[in-house]
């Protein structure tokens, strides 16, 4: 009987690792993900408190997209399903007003000639919970991407996340202005 024990948990093991693996996908990838990031003109926001007055000590809120990150899965004719991750740095202020912010952005899917096939808009609340400066992480599972046939692959299309801006702000980061908030400040 003892030679018999390690035998069936041998078998045991073998079908519950057949039943694991039938639950996920393992097939292959048809290719590389979309590549992913952040325009330059739209990866910073700052608000003033007086639009005319572009000095430090008007500043409102800062914020820039520090890092996005994307994982993939499609294989054969199946569309490509992308799950996003977006790293946001938020800064108060010497002219503003409250201990958080909401900050208006977008994500986008294009086509690599730069046409728009999809683009959502979506809000980020910085919380300062007293401090100047702080961070946050916003996840997004599921960006379906379909797909004609599986002769089309990721890198077919891009994934592209920005500050929703107004005209000023946008005018602002065009002209290469810049204001980092100091966390010794």
């Amino acid at each position: 009987m003892r030679k018999l024990l390690p035998l069936i948990a041998v078998v045991l093991l073998v079908g519950c690792q057949s039943k694991v693996a039938e639950a996920f996908d393992t097939r292959q990838n048809a290719g590389p993900c979309p590549p992913v990031g952040s325009l330059y003109d739209v990866s910073r926001y700052v608000q003033f408190a007086d639009p005319s007055d572009e000095t430090y000590n008007k500043i409102a809120y800062t914020a820039e997209i520090t890092d996005v990150r994307s994982f993939c899965r499609y294989a054969g004719k199946d569309p490509l399903d992308a799950q996003l991750e977006i790293d946001f740095a938020f800064g108060k202020g010497p002219a503003a007003d409250k201990d958080s912010h909401t900050y208006p952005y977008f994500v986008a899917v294009t086509r690599r000639n730069g046409k728009v096939l999809a683009k959502e808009y979506f809000n980020v609340e910085g919380d300062f919970n007293g401090k100047k400066l702080a961070g946050k992480t916003e996840s997004f599972s599921k960006i379906k991407i379909p797909r004609l046939d599986e002769s089309i692959a990721g890198t077919n299309f891009e994934i592209v996340v920005g500050f929703d801006l107004t005209a000023d702000q946008l005018e602002f980061n065009r002209a290469g202005k810049r204001f980092l908030l100091n966390a010794d400040e």
